[in-house]
């Protein structure tokens, strides 16, 4: 059969890379692609800002399945437009993705649905943010209602702070453009998990957890960032906490969305702070997450994400079961110097093949070019490299033993991921 992938990220690396691993795929097409997905897929040009030429795209190539990658197509309707004409596509329609797209819905969909979640007020001018505010004690979380690339979420330290945060969202000095409403939140205290799962419209299927490391500076400071490398282990989540999970959120997230006539059919990504109070949910996102999918998609066994994503289309996912390797991985970010503000390109990538040779490691291009036939930096997030090993130390060193023969001008990684869960092991030994 023959696929095709709307992206060009190290997520669309990763899922390029999980679903050639099928015996039952001739031909993966990814659309734009990127300097290292090239290796494995016939790349060819779109905009992914541009619905009717992501439609072109997807209509020119006929492929037997169409998966979204990126959360911009699924809100221009992407998948409406492509199930309109009868084709076989893997993501949540655009209302179903509001979940993602829009975080006041998100909130009120949580609250309709009594689910666990922090408590919130929404505020669609800067008139309302100090009534708002006198019902919060600080720290306060601020979060721009709209996509924002993973950075519209600001940590503040004093009601002072967050009222000026949340005005700069409102009028687009923060995010380069303006919000119409702001979501302010309490802020939860815990260890953050990045849990996914597989849905039909009406089945859900979970996958390994994983967790994120959003900010750009080792020990978890600076500015936040679209995610600067992850880590999966059967440890983030016990057995009874994953099923736990599956019928007090995942289960009621998509029987909701049934029950306001939006089914969900894709990959639920929640975002979740295991609190003192029990789980509580962050955020939703409706699509695989980035890095995480880099360090979860090697654990998964070959042909699987094939075939729970048909599955999902097919309205099957309760006649599937996934096998996972035990082993931990861990993803270490490679950027450009700037990220995550304007960050240099164009720079050559050298030690690309000797890094791929390390022992269990994986090298996923995110923000690459091909340019005269030499691998350049295109991008904040250039490399996604990927380790798995017998543990989590051991997944680290080769990752990091990888990362030091990779060398572009400018390049920059935190050298501390899974240093939680780390410091853990070695306190319990």
């Amino acid at each position: 059969m023959k696929v095709l992938v709307i992206g060009g990220g190290g997520r669309e690396h990763a899922l390029v890379w999980a679903i050639a691993r099928s015996p039952r795929v001739q031909e993966v097409v990814c659309a734009p692609g990127n300097g290292g997905i090239a290796a494995l897929a016939r790349c060819v040009p779109v905009n992914q800002q541009d619905l009717d030429d992501l439609i072109r795209v997807v209509v020119s190539e006929q492929p037997d399945l169409t998966v979204v990658g990126p959360e911009v197509p699924l809100s221009l309707g992407l998948v409406d437009e492509l199930t309109r004409r009868g084709m076989r596509v893997f993501g949540p329609t655009r209302r179903a993705a509001m979940l993602e797209t829009s975080k006041v819905f998100a909130k009120e969909f949580m609250q309709r649905h009594h689910l666990p979640t922090a408590h919130y007020a929404v505020c669609g001018s800067a008139e309302e943010l100090p009534a708002a505010l006198a019902h919060f004690h600080a720290p306060i979380v601020v979060k721009a209602d709209g996509l924002a690339a993973g950075k519209g979420v600001v940590i503040c330290q004093s009601k002072q702070e967050a009222e000026a945060v949340a005005k700069q969202m409102l009028t687009g000095q923060l995010l380069g453009e303006a919000q119409h409403q702001v979501v302010l939140e309490e802020f939860l205290a815990g260890d953050e998990i990045s849990w996914l799962v597989f849905s039909d419209g009406a089945h859900v299927l979970p996958l390994v957890a994983a967790q994120d490391h959003k900010r750009i500076g080792e020990g978890d400071t600076g500015l936040n960032t679209g995610g600067m490398g992850a880590y999966s282990t059967d440890t983030l989540l016990a057995p009874e906490m994953r099923d736990w999970l599956v019928h007090h959120i995942a289960q009621p997230v998509i029987d909701g969305m049934a029950a306001e006539g939006a089914p969900f059919r894709g990959v639920l990504y929640c975002g979740l702070m295991m609190t003192a109070r029990g789980p509580m949910l962050l955020e939703f996102n409706t699509r695989f997450g980035d890095p995480e999918t880099e360090a979860i998609l090697p654990r998964l066994h070959d042909g699987a994400l094939l075939q729970a994503m048909e599955a999902a289309v097919d309205g099957t996912l309760d006649q599937v079961q996934l096998q996972w390797r035990g082993e931990p991985a861990v993803t270490v970010i490679a950027a450009s110097q700037g990220y995550p503000g304007a960050a240099q390109t164009g720079h050559e990538i050298t030690g690309l093949e000797e890094a791929a040779q390390t022992e269990g490691v994986t090298v996923f291009h995110a923000g690459t070019a091909l340019h005269d036939g030499k691998i350049v930096t295109a991008g904040g997030r250039v490399l996604a490299v990927t380790a798995i090993a017998e543990t989590l130390q051991s997944a680290c060193d080769q990752a990091y033993a990888a990362l030091d023969k990779i060398h572009f001008d400018g390049i920059y990684f935190r050298r501390d991921i899974a240093h939680r869960a780390l410091k853990k092991s070695k306190e319990k030994a």
